[in-house]
């Protein structure tokens, strides 16, 4: 288990810490690019209180509003316009996990002279990865994608039905101000999306990581408990701080790096949601709270052993032994319920996807990823069989 990490985002964590924003902006420029989603933002007063911030320490701004869910490759580019045409020397995200893989995307292609879609792994045989972007700082409103601190980025291709990533040590944000106070307002449906979501980042390398990482699936474990018992406080009564704030921390620590350090895990879950979402345009956590139990009784047949300890240490279920494959889906099977307690779908039906293009989310899922033997990479590795067969399984 030989590995490298590295994180060098500043945290600002805390109630209030939005007061800080313009202070930790002032340090990287003097004009940002504050980029928005869909209007919440504008509407509960969070924008004003940033904009506010910012002209306390001097900062002038442009904005760069209506990055969708799902992310569209046609307003990175329209962002990294407006960058270079106001002059700005800084990015400041403002909103969830689409807004700021967007803004990280827009920094590197403020410096890149060609189309940033070339960024985004979708098959090509030599994707561009970026050596450089304006600093990015991000302030999340949602608890799900932890991309306030790492270096990825999910964007969508609308034109060619293509969603894909990108993995850039420049894009790491120089400073993330997570302030749990700004998710109070979060819904129900979008605060339940987001525990899947951070769950789903730690089950993708804690059932498809090497083995022999103790420490790890203890820091796994600790996040998908602390995820299920404080979310579920959340969708509850989404103005409960307390819970608000374990979630955002959840959040982050999921996908910073330091739970799956080591760990070398494939992502097929989140791949093969990525092609759902990429045709439908669904909610990324939605997708994942259908895909992500019927991929794991596909594994669990296969591999039994880590979801028997899945069942044992998370919902304290007592297997008869390391290879009781019942027990292993009882473990899954608490899980599919917990998600549907807190409102997630389960089912493709609940998303309005049949099994028309069962076979074509199979092979676009594989045409953008796949390993030497062209199958999608994790344990056990996919073959287009496969995976249209736990999409079946979820219809």
């Amino acid at each position: 288990m030989n590995f490298e990490y590295h994180n060098p985002t500043h945290l600002i964590f805390g109630a209030g810490s939005l007061a800080r924003l313009g202070e930790a902006a002032s340090r990287q420029g003097k004009k940002a690019l504050i980029v928005t989603g869909g209007g919440s933002v504008k509407r509960n007063g969070t924008f004003d209180r940033a904009a506010a911030s910012l002209k306390a320490a001097g900062m002038a701004f442009a904005e760069c509003a209506g990055v969708e869910p799902n992310p569209r490759i046609a307003t990175v580019r329209r962002g990294a316009r407006i960058a270079r045409e106001e002059g700005c020397d800084v990015i400041i995200a403002l909103g969830g996990g689409s807004t700021m893989d967007a803004a990280k995307v827009m920094a590197a292609a403020f410096y890149y002279d060609g189309d940033p879609w070339d960024m985004i792994y979708h098959g090509q045989p030599a994707p561009h990865v970026p050596t450089r972007a304006l600093p990015v700082i991000t302030v999340p409103t949602l608890a799900a994608t932890g991309s306030e601190m790492n270096m990825g980025a999910v964007i969508s291709n609308e034109e060619t039905k293509e969603k894909s990533f990108v993995q850039a040590e420049c894009l790491y944000p120089v400073v993330a101000l997570v302030d749990p106070e700004l998710t109070l307002s979060v819904p129900k449906d979008q605060t339940a999306y987001g525990v899947c979501d951070i769950i789903t980042h730690v089950t993708e390398g804690y059932f498809n990581g090497v083995d022999g990482t103790p420490i790890q699936d203890r820091f796994a474990e600790g996040v998908i408990v602390t995820a299920m018992e404080w979310g579920a406080k959340a969708v509850a009564d989404g103005k409960d701080l307390e819970a608000r704030a374990q979630v955002q921390w959840a959040s982050i620590v999921a996908l910073n790096g330091w739970v799956n350090a080591g760990t070398n895990g494939g992502f097929p879950v989140h791949m093969i949601e990525h092609t759902l979402s990429a045709f439908h345009d669904i909610t990324h956590g939605a997708g994942l709270s259908v895909v992500n139990p019927a991929w794991m009784r596909f594994a669990a047949a296969h591999r039994p052993a880590k979801f028997v300890q899945f069942a044992e240490r998370i919902f304290g279920l007592k297997a008869k032994g390391p290879e009781d494959r019942d027990g292993a889906l009882q473990g899954i099977d608490r899980f599919e319920a917990f998600l549907k307690s807190i409102g997630c779908p389960t089912r493709l039906s609940e998303l309005k996807i049949d099994d028309a293009l069962l076979a074509r989310y199979a092979q676009e899922t594989l045409r953008i990823i796949h390993d030497q033997n062209g199958r999608l990479p994790g344990r056990p590795a996919m073959t287009e069989a496969d995976i249209a067969g736990v999409l079946r399984s979820a219809l």
